[in-house]
């Protein structure tokens, strides 16, 4: 079997005979009707092999399409002028970068086409192209733009560059819908969605099919397309690490499995996780690893977000399709970036239930968010592994000092509110050991309960802010958080813990044995 890694073109991927999961019927269901459309997946997700087999298909090349479901179903196989841009190949760091780029594929455009001196601006020239493309084929023009967002994603966080990018790409884009009698069909892509009074706002007639169910599978691999069609592929890797089949795809599904674009999609794998992990035979965590999301982090941190939060966010269509609230919720971001997905649908409210895809995104991101809210990148790497051992052994002390060490570090300079600070560090602490251990965290008020439960041992944590160690055990005692465990022959530990506000450390623990 050859795996398409990182080939992300439809006619090189047929004519090589790299595995392609056949998504034609939604590519011709999209193209039958024409118009303009957007799609939002996260990276990685096959976007862009979506546009390539768009490409291919409206310039007719028939011969790409044999075997395929399209194939029984489209009769014409007309051919039109295809305008194919591509913003993802490049660094966007000063206004003319997004320029250069522009400029580049209306060159392009311009050779095959021609030129007209008088179009000076990348809009004049935009129209100067569909127009004579048309004139020249007599067939309306196709136009496909991929990460059309990539320069708005690099620019967060400079909202001068960001404000030209806007302006120049809603001017650019602001064409297809003037020129409409010359266009047969629009799609764009990205991972995110500006729209409202940003890129998208001349262009209304932009149908978002991003949590449109008909569309719900066109990127990404669902269980039933890996049983089709990699059944005999998950059976060499099940045996190659020692598991049965479904041993092996119940692991898959943890790890990669999960993504969810419409209220009543069918989970979702992430396609380049689950070639990768095919190729390799192993379960490891490869979508995390090709790229690391400092925008969205620095995002979270401008915005105090509540890292609790994260795993029961609710959100509405119409939060979740914009980014124009990104100054004041980070969700939207989170969402389309694919570090959260859609778990479940309350049709009387209309909202979206939020979390983790799978194993591979919580894991990844939780252990990227660490580095950043905790002074472990003060190079401490070895803290979870010292603190998750101490824990399996019962040495309450060493973990506890560990702990303090943690927090105590001069060099490390606290931004914003304590209580959300310490709030936020502790609760990621507690989700790396959860990935080792037992964890359940139960959060109100304020107030911040963990129980973390070994083969030998169970501790039950409270957490206080400038209050005291004995606070937070009596607060144990009163509410009975032991009970639970009163016939449970491990060995129980009560442990109380006061942070300060004003110093930013641990000013206090105390421990209670059963």
């Amino acid at each position: 079997m050859k795996y398409p890694i990182g080939i992300q073109t439809f006619a090189k991927i047929r004519e090589e005979n790299f595995l392609y999961i056949d998504k034609t019927r939604d590519v011709y269901q999209l193209a039958k009707d024409g118009g303009y459309y957007f799609i939002s997946r996260p990276r990685r997700f096959g976007k862009s092999l979506l546009v390539t087999t768009l490409e291919a298909y409206f310039q007719g090349r028939k011969e790409l399409f044999d075997g395929l479901a399209i194939s029984e179903l489209e009769k014409e196989w007309k051919q039109y002028p295809v305008l194919h841009i591509d913003l993802n190949a490049a660094k966007y760091t000063t206004p003319q970068a997004l320029i250069s780029i522009i400029d580049g594929h209306l060159r392009q455009f311009e050779q095959s086409y021609g030129k007209v001196p008088e179009e000076d601006t990348v809009s004049e020239r935009f129209k100067g192209v569909i127009k004579r493309a048309y004139e020249q084929t007599g067939q309306q023009v196709v136009i496909l733009v991929d990460e059309y967002d990539k320069p708005l994603l690099e620019a967060i966080g400079n909202p001068e560059l960001q404000n030209d990018y806007r302006t120049t790409l809603k001017s650019f884009y602001g064409v297809a819908k003037t020129m409409d009698s010359y266009i047969r069909f629009a799609f764009f892509t990205g991972v995110t969605k500006f729209s409202k009074v940003s890129v998208f706002s001349d262009l209304n007639n932009l149908k978002d099919i991003s949590l449109d169910d008909r569309f719900a599978e066109i990127c990404g691999i669902t269980e039933k397309e890996i049983r089709d069609k990699l059944d005999a592929q998950v059976g060499e890797m099940a045996e190659y690490n020692g598991m049965s089949k479904e041993e092996c795809y119940e692991k898959l599904k943890k790890q990669y499995d999960g993504y969810h674009f419409s209220k009543r999609s069918v989970g979702i794998y992430n396609p380049f996780s689950l070639l990768n992990a095919l190729d390799s035979q192993d379960f490891g965590d490869y979508w995390f690893a090709s790229g690391t999301p400092t925008f969205l982090v620095e995002t979270m941190k401008r915005n105090n977000y509540d890292l609790e939060r994260l795993t029961r966010e609710e959100a509405t269509a119409d939060l979740l399709g914009s980014l124009d609230s990104i100054d004041t919720n980070p969700i939207p971001l989170i969402y389309q970036s694919g570090y959260l997905t859609i778990k479940g649908y309350d049709p009387r409210f209309m909202t979206y239930r939020l979390d983790f895809p799978n194993e591979e995104v919580e894991r990844g991101f939780s252990r990227f968010l660490f580095r950043y809210y905790t002074p472990v990148s003060q190079g401490k790497d070895s803290f979870i592994k010292d603190f998750v051992m101490a824990i399996e052994a019962g040495r309450v002390e060493r973990f506890m000092s560990l702990l303090e060490t943690l927090f105590a570090g001069q060099d490390y300079q606290i931004v914003g509110e304590a209580e959300l600070y310490f709030h936020n560090a502790v609760s990621l602490i507690f989700k790396m050991v959860g990935f080792y251990t037992e964890t359940e965290r139960h959060t109100s008020d304020g107030r911040m309960d963990m129980l973390v439960q070994t083969a030998d041992y169970i501790y039950i944590f409270e957490f206080k802010l400038d209050k005291s160690a004995d606070e937070a055990l009596a607060q144990i005692d009163e509410n009975q958080y032991a009970l639970p465990f009163a016939t449970d022959p491990r060995m129980l530990y009560k442990i109380g813990v006061n942070f300060s506000s004003k110093t930013r450390r641990i000013e206090s623990w105390k421990m209670v044995e059963r």
